[in-house]
Order: C-alpha cells, then structure tokens, then sequence
C-alpha cells in the first residue's frame, strides 16, 4: 500500500506504513551522508516532541490554533516523549538546510499521528497541516536549536551520571589500594614513594572534576530562542507566543529554560556548543591520560612496571599464544581521541555561521551527540571491565620503591642534596643498593634512623624535618 503526497516541488509516492511524509523522504533522498538517522538519539525525538507539544499549547491559550487540532497535535507529541514512532524519524544527522529536514520529519510524524487521532487518513494535511498546525508560528531556526539543546540536557544528565560511577569505582580502588607502597615517577623516571591509592584517588578526584565543568556549561543550554521563528524577529508567532512557549516547555520538562532576551543574536549564536565542545575534550583529553597511565603500569607482565593487574577481556594475539592486552584502555584512548578530533569540527562549524544563521547546526548536533554517547560508553566499559576488576601486585611495587634510588630524596634533609646526589650517582654506577652505601659502608644513618626515615607512613606522607 502507498499514498501520494504532494509539495510545491510536486508528488512522491511513500509507504502507507510511513508516518513521514513528502518533505522527509526529500531530506532521505538528498542527504545520504553518515547513514545514521535521528532515531539513534532518542533524546532528540523526545526533544521535538516536548518543543511541539509547547508550542501548540501556547497557540491554543492565545487563540490562533483551534483547540481540537491543537489537542490532537499534544496527543501525538506525547507519544513521542514516550519513546514511540521512534523509527519514524529517518532523517539523516547532518543535512543542508540546518536542520529543516529534521524539524518537517517531527512535523509530518506529528500531523499523521493527529490526523488518525481525529479519525483521518495519513496524508489528508486539510485537517492537520505539517506546516500549518504542527510548526504554526515557528521555524527550524528556533525549534530545531531548541530540542537540540533540550536533548543535550537530557544527554548530559546520562553521562554525568557515568563518570560519577566511574569516580566512585576510582575511590573504591583508592581505598583498597591505601597500603600499597609504590614508586611515584616524573619524566618517566623514578621520583619519590607514594601509595598506589593515593594514585587511584588521584583520577577519581579529577574525573569529579569534569562533573562540576559539565554541570556548569550545562546551565548555558537552558537559554533558548523558542519563539524567534526565521532569524529572531519572530515573524509569524502571535504575540505573547516566545515567553508563553518557553513557560509550557519548561513546565512540560520540568527544566527552567529562559527566553534569550535578544533572539535575533540567540538564533545565530552557537557559543554554547564549542564551549560544551571544550569541556568534552577537556574530559576525553584527561581520561586519555588515566588509559596511558593504567597500560603503563600494567606492562608486562613480566618485562615491564606490572605493578597492577588488569581483568583479562580477551586473547591479544592471533600469533603469539597466551599473551592478554590492555584491550578496555585502549579502545577508550580511540574514544578520546574521536571526541578531541570532533572538537574541531564544533569549532569549525561554529566559525562558520553567516549572518542571521548559522547553517551548519546540524554537524556540530552530530558531533556533540557522537562525542556524548561514545564517550558514556566508554566510560562505562572502563569502570565495569576494568576498573573494578584491577589487583595490585603489592609485593613488586614495595620491592621497586626500595631497591630505587629515588628514595634518596628522603635523606635530604638528614644529609642535604650534594651528599645525597654522590650517593646516588654511586648506587647508580655500582648498582649498590642506598641501604648497603649509607648504613652498612659509610654509617651515614644507623639502622634504627633508616628504618624511621623509610617506613611506610613516612613515605606516602612525609613530615617537615629541619
């Protein structure tokens, strides 16, 4: 069965099954790009469903949109926000016409479901126009920016959510880790002891971090243009309709949006976006870093640190037998590395706006919907399949800090630097352990004095000594 639907550009036969209609399966035929739909984001279909749904109640209160059609037309919208006629929206994530595509993909959805609702056929547009009723008074310009930035909301909530998991896991292990004496390192070299719990708290208090520059940037989304219509004018919305739609988006969400106070600059603005942009780069850049730390100190295992344990995921090689891979920091390094490169492409995007609009919405809606999602993900498989599971091989780490010659940084106040540089320099050239040079051959310390100077308290937390 299939039905015939008709714009000023002329007819195009769809499937009867397809809520969609003639303006969407343009924007299916022309914009043939990545291959993934909108309906890959449900946020972004509960969104428009939510920013619909607002703006025909306002037009309802303010009499310019009859209250039948308008009540049919909130129906339909509440089966979006439900999570239904998902597969419906079939538009293509980056398009031409900023988003257009998408914002007639919710329009024509919304109008057939209302059509049935009022007991009509799918396409019969006399009754419930995509166009006419569903968009009244709006445009892509400001409904398209809008649900974006509510489904970014909704997104982000996921993802904090994520990393505070991940923080929480990060402590456990901090604690569990408290008594285990290691090497701390700079340059790659030997530096001074630390605990490797106080290393595993290290990420966890940093990826608390990203939470709070997360949380902040947020707070920008919640300024909207709903109302603007084509470039902040708001040409064609009655008046009353920005303040009364952005009122009923946030009752409706339960999330306080403000009207920009200068829509014609709101509708062209996408500051938001690269700075949200900066602080995802900023986390995949800071998780990179933890991934490179963890493969460091899991090398091995036995011809590197192998001062930690991995959980064994998979087997590493097709050739050499036996042999297990870092595989869950490595795939979260590839991850990080993804959401740096789409930074760029934000930033490149946001250059690119022109007058009244910025065109290219649509690939900086890919990039940060990409960036959010995979990096959920990620964040996900690290802690579940590797974090929790990570040992400590406590016996090796103890016997690297003493059998180092960075440990010699805690006789500096007992002997000074020149002394303290001499015995390194011999340890370093005789292989000597600082043990045998400073008790046993030059009774620079008794053995009482040594053991004080390094027992595990004074190392992870050494006192002031004059």
């Amino acid at each position: 069965m299939a039905r015939i639907e008709r714009d000023f550009l002329g007819e195009k036969e769809l499937p009867d099954s397809a809520y969609y209609g003639v303006q969407t399966l343009r924007g299916m035929e022309n914009f043939h790009i990545t291959g993934i739909p909108m309906s890959t984001e449900p946020y972004f279909v509960k969104a428009f469903g939510y920013v619909k749904k607002a703006a025909a109640l306002a037009n309802r209160d303010l009499g310019v949109l009859d209250a039948r059609i308008a009540e049919a037309i909130a129906a339909a919208c509440d089966r979006l926000i439900a999570g239904e006629m998902r597969e419906q929206f079939v538009t293509d994530f980056i398009q031409g016409g900023a988003g257009t595509s998408t914002n007639m993909n919710a329009n024509e959805v919304i109008a057939n479901l209302a059509l049935e609702r009022l007991g009509h056929q799918k396409g019969e547009y006399q009754y419930v126009s995509p166009n006419d009723h569903v968009n009244f008074g709006q445009s892509t310009n400001d409904v398209y920016p809008t649900a974006f930035r509510l489904a970014l909301i909704l997104r982000l909530g996921s993802y904090m959510d994520a990393l505070r998991h991940l923080q929480d896991a990060f402590f456990a292990k901090g604690k569990e880790f408290e008594k285990v004496l290691k090497m701390g390192r700079t340059h790659l070299q030997d530096a001074v002891p630390m605990s490797l719990g106080q290393e595993f708290n290290g990420w966890g208090t940093t990826i608390g971090e990203e939470v709070q520059r997360i949380a902040e940037v947020r707070k920008l989304l919640h300024e909207i243009n709903l109302g603007a219509t084509a470039i902040g004018t708001s040409v064609t919305a009655a008046p009353g309709y920005p303040a009364l739609a952005t009122r009923y988006l946030s009752e409706l969400t339960g999330t306080k949006f403000i009207l920009a106070h200068d829509l014609v600059e709101a509708t062209s603005d996408t500051g938001a976006y690269v700075l949200l942009s900066g602080v995802l780069k900023r986390t995949a850049a800071k998780l990179t870093k933890i991934c490179n730390d963890i493969r460091l100190l899991a090398s091995g295992p036995r011809c590197g640190l192998n001062e930690i344990d991995l959980p064994q995921m998979q087997p590493g090689s097709s050739i050499m037998p036996g042999k297990v891979n870092p595989v869950i920091p490595e795939v979260v390094n590839q991850t990080g590395f993804l959401v740096i490169g789409l930074d760029l492409t934000v930033t490149l995007a946001a250059s690119a706006g022109q007058l009244q609009l910025n065109v290219m919405e649509p690939v900086i809606t890919f990039a940060l919907f990409t960036s959010i999602a995979t990096m959920e993900h990620a964040v996900n498989s690290l802690r579940v399949n590797c974090v929790q599971g990570i040992t400590a091989n406590a016996e090796r780490t103890r016997d690297m800090v003493l059998n180092s010659l960075g440990i010699v940084t805690a006789l500096k106040p007992s002997l000074g630097y020149k002394q303290c540089a001499e015995i390194a320099r011999e340890g370093y050239e005789t292989g000597k352990s600082l043990h045998d040079i400073v008790v046993k051959e030059r009774k620079l310390l008794t053995q009482e004095k040594w053991d004080e100077v390094f027992s595990f308290e004074h190392l992870i937390y050494p006192k002031f000594e004059q």
